[in-house]
């Protein structure tokens, strides 16, 4: 499998590069390139990779660029440190969208995808879009509905709709709901992004994922960061920096 990596970290790019190595020794790294032009360059006068791991943010604008230039054939991993891009992603050939900071496991969980992807594709019949999104994980566009919780040893439903946001506490996501009750869940954060609706939930950081519906208002803060209140209380003050503030703005004049 030949694979080129397109990030402008080259810490990052080296990290990816190992841990693509120690889970496919078979696999060459035939590229490396941190910027549009020269990812758009390479990918122009050369054979297309097997795959693609991309960063999104890349220093001279969105790697989404690329696609508008070269004819992208292979499948892509999308490795970012922002949330807002998925759907846009999953557009672009995007089998995986892996936030960073990733760890081995995320990357062997992203190979493991491309080849489901490849084997479907090897198949007589044609695979059934549905089940092959559901398999790969792209999220629906309504996201899920509800969670299931265990409390007091029994199981319990939360409606999504009745959920104020999710958060990270000691080591564990908690759904709060806006009657402020509180239950822990068995997934991460970034399995909670990528099921609910990206519509409806925004990734303020890495500790929290609120609810349109429980913001009470935003105002600008330090160093061009947005101050969040939601309409329950929080054990932390909501900061959004300054890279992610025009999106979260964006996102809450789309209703």
């Amino acid at each position: 499998m030949n694979i080129i990596i397109i990030e402008d970290e080259l810490k990052t790019a080296k990290s990816l590069e190992k841990i693509i190595l120690d889970s496919r020794p078979g696999a060459k790294i035939v590229g490396q390139y941190q910027s549009i032009v020269s990812a758009v360059e390479a990918l122009s006068n050369g054979p297309q990779p097997d795959l693609l791991f991309m960063d999104i943010q890349l220093a001279d604008g969105l790697s989404f660029e690329i696609f508008k230039a070269v004819k992208i054939t292979c499948p892509v991993v999308f490795c970012t440190a922002y949330d807002e891009y998925s759907l846009e992603a999953f557009k672009n050939n995007g089998v995986d969208y892996v936030l960073k900071p990733f760890s081995k496991t995320d990357i062997q969980e992203a190979l493991r995808k491309v080849d489901e992807l490849k084997n479907f594709f090897q198949q007589k019949v044609m695979p059934d879009l549905g089940d092959l999104l559901s398999k790969l994980g792209a999220p629906a566009s309504t996201g899920k509905t509800s969670f299931l919780v265990f409390m007091n040893q029994k199981y319990k439903t939360i409606q999504v709709e009745d959920i104020a946001y999710f958060c990270i506490r000691h080591d564990a996501t908690w759904i709060v709901c806006f009657d402020k009750q509180q239950y822990v869940i068995n997934q991460s954060l970034d399995q909670v992004t990528n099921a609910v609706s990206p519509k409806q939930f925004f990734r303020l950081n890495r500790q929290y994922l609120i609810n349109f519906k429980a913001i009470k208002e935003v105002e600008p803060y330090f160093l061009r960061k947005l101050y969040v209140r939601l309409t329950i209380e929080t054990a932390d003050k909501l900061l959004v920096n300054k890279e992610k503030s025009h999106s979260f703005l964006s996102w809450m004049e789309e209703r």
